[in-house]
């Protein structure tokens, strides 16, 4: 059963993977087997905490950046990387960010910058790579989504819109790809102890709040993604296709 797990002989590409749940992701995929290109808008070309945690573990790490405002760097960073490595058998959508502002006061550069970055730039990397894996007939592709895919938030209308429309992405492309044996889903994670969260975290109603309804009565960390990602990218989930696993401590359950 475990060797469903197994991801030797895969190469796994993870955007926003320097730090926080994506730097965990990166590492629990190259403890399975796999190879991990590394892309981040500050990533170190070498001697990153990511790639020195990968290598450690026996697997390659190829390290690139790019801005995902940005679409001419986004498009630049795709020629890159397939020009470099041929075959991506796994995708992971993790790379995004958030910007706080009441909606009355959300402008149209803080709109623009969180849509760009959250949902335009991976439903562009996701086209570009997603028809190699479809052309191969097979293929992994895994978004970050979040609590606010299924809700609205408080202060933040550009990035609840941006994860919704991760969500319903997820089953847009499940339901083009599935049939071609390309599995498509989605990680929404609940209040985890990252840098998005800090404020949060800073503000003590807030997080006194946020505790009080976690059933499992913590904060999340990064490492609660390990076993999530590697299920989605391996064997294990090949009949999972267009779903959206909460990882929340039980939040949506309260």
């Amino acid at each position: 059963m475990l060797d469903q797990f197994k991801l030797d002989g895969k190469t796994a590409l993870v955007t926003g993977c320097k730090r926080g749940i994506g730097k965990a992701m990166a590492v629990a995929l190259a403890e399975a087997g796999a190879d991990i290109i590394g892309v981040s808008a500050t990533l170190e070309a070498e001697g990153s905490a990511v790639e020195k945690e990968v290598l450690a573990l026996g697997r390659n790490f190829k390290a690139y950046t790019c801005d995902f405002g940005d679409r001419a760097s986004l498009y630049r960073f795709i020629g890159e990387v397939k020009a470099d490595v041929p075959v991506i058998d796994i995708l992971v959508n993790n790379a995004g960010t958030i910007l706080r502002a009441p909606a009355a006061e959300h402008s149209d550069e803080l709109w623009d910058a969180v849509i760009e970055v959250n949902l335009n730039a991976q439903f562009v990397l996701s086209r570009e790579l997603g028809k190699e894996m479809v052309a191969r007939g097979s293929g992994k592709i895994i978004f970050t989504a979040s609590l606010l895919t299924f809700q609205g938030g408080i202060t933040v209308p550009g990035y609840a819109a941006s994860k919704g429309g991760i969500g319903q992405l997820t089953m847009a492309l499940s339901n083009e790809w599935a049939g071609k044996g390309v599995q498509v889903n989605a990680i929404a994670p609940g209040y985890i102890a990252t840098d998005n969260t800090q404020a949060l975290q800073d503000d003590p109603e807030r997080s006194s709040a946020i505790l009080g309804r976690i059933p499992a009565g913590r904060w999340g960390n990064p490492v609660d993604f390990a076993g999530p990602v590697v299920f989605l990218a391996s064997g294990a989930s090949d009949y999972m296709s267009g779903h959206t696993m909460v990882v929340d401590g039980g939040w949506m359950g309260r």
